[in-house]
């Protein structure tokens, strides 16, 4: 029961710094891209990976966690599928209109879910599932405004919903198979992540804002901004890795729509954005269908558990039981002995 506690402690731990550092994280940038004019979001990520491999390098010349060999083919494949992944999701947002793009997004549940479902063989219940569509209603109402289509655009979002959602099932899966903790595959992978924007990110900014970051007139304000959306991004970068180690890619974009909802209320009472009935109500849908996702989940868990639970207290009793049959053949060592063994395979079979 211990490091059961511990363990949900530790997930809500997740989950609070997730949501502290991506709505800060949003602030800042919001900052940073419309009162401060700095439109580049894609060179700007690749420095986010760069600044979060370095101080994740330094915790480890400092001991803070130990740097762990692993399948390095398996590393960057991932590396790279993330990072094109995060290029992908702002090209769709240049081709589409920001509706387009939110629709995008919450298209990324249900492809998580149908993915697992038929590749993990993981089952959702009714009740998860129907928790889920009124997350997706609720966010819809409150964010998404117009959908207009065009070809290209919605070839980079379906291109951009299956790099998203296969990057974060590889995420919780190889950490998983290749028995690594949140930080080590970060600080594995930040690197191909990092690169792989490093290259593409000013030719993707420049196609999609028409200005180049490197003719960019860097203010002491506008630098200040860029370094400390760096440092939040370390923590962003953290949470994301540590939240889908520990619970699952569908929860991450659970919370992902929690953070949405979050910002509009923030941008309303911070920068004064437009709010309306509309916003309020969906904002509202959206957590009632988190709070009915959060609540089946804990009961789903609670039941798994429970069934469990007995199961291993009928081993364990079996097991304790062939010592007994050991003593009716004293006289006789090694017949003992493979007697306890056969008795004690036999329990667990």
């Amino acid at each position: 029961m211990g490091e059961m506690s511990t363990f949900q402690l530790g997930v809500i731990g997740a989950l609070f710094l997730s949501v502290a550092s991506s709505v800060s994280i949003v602030i800042c940038n919001k900052a940073l891209m419309s009162f401060l004019g700095f439109p580049f979001a894609t060179t700007l990520t690749s420095w986010h990976l760069m600044v979060t491999f370095c101080t994740l390098h330094a915790a480890q010349r400092f001991n803070f966690f130990e740097a762990k060999s692993t399948d390095t083919k398996t590393v960057i494949l991932f590396g790279l599928l993330n990072g094109v992944s995060i290029g992908l999701l702002n090209l769709s947002l240049g081709f589409n209109s920001i509706g387009f793009y939110q629709m995008t997004k919450l298209a990324i549940i249900p492809f998580t879910v149908l993915l697992e479902t038929i590749f993990l063989k993981k089952q959702f219940s009714q009740k998860i599932k129907f928790s889920l569509f009124l997350l997706l209603i609720g966010v819809g109402i409150a964010s998404v405004t117009d959908l207009q289509l065009n070809f290209v655009g919605t070839i980079l979002s379906l291109l951009a919903i299956i790099t998203t959602c296969v990057g974060q099932i590889l995420t919780n899966t190889i950490q998983k198979r290749l028995n690594v903790s949140s930080t080590q595959l970060l600080y594995q992978s930040a690197p191909f992540q990092a690169a792989i924007l490093f290259v593409s990110g000013p030719l993707v900014d420049q196609f999609l804002t028409k200005q180049s970051v490197f003719a960019f007139k860097y203010s002491p304000i506008v630098v200040g901004f860029i370094v400390l959306s760096c440092l939040i991004a370390v923590s962003v970068n953290f949470s994301t890795f540590l939240v889908i180690g520990k619970t699952s890619p569908v929860t991450y974009q659970v919370l992902g729509h929690l953070k949405t909802c979050l910002v509009l209320g923030f941008g309303y009472t911070l920068l004064h954005d437009p709010f309306t009935e509309r916003n309020i109500i969906g904002i509202l849908v959206a957590v009632w269908g988190m709070g009915l996702y959060s609540y089946f989940c804990t009961q789903e868990n609670k039941k798994k558990q429970s069934n469990d639970v007995p199961l291993i207290s009928q081993i364990k009793d079996k097991d304790d039981d062939a010592p007994v049959l050991v003593g009716k053949n004293m006289g006789h060592p090694d017949k003992e002995s493979h007697e306890a063994k056969k008795s004690s395979k036999d329990s667990v079979v």
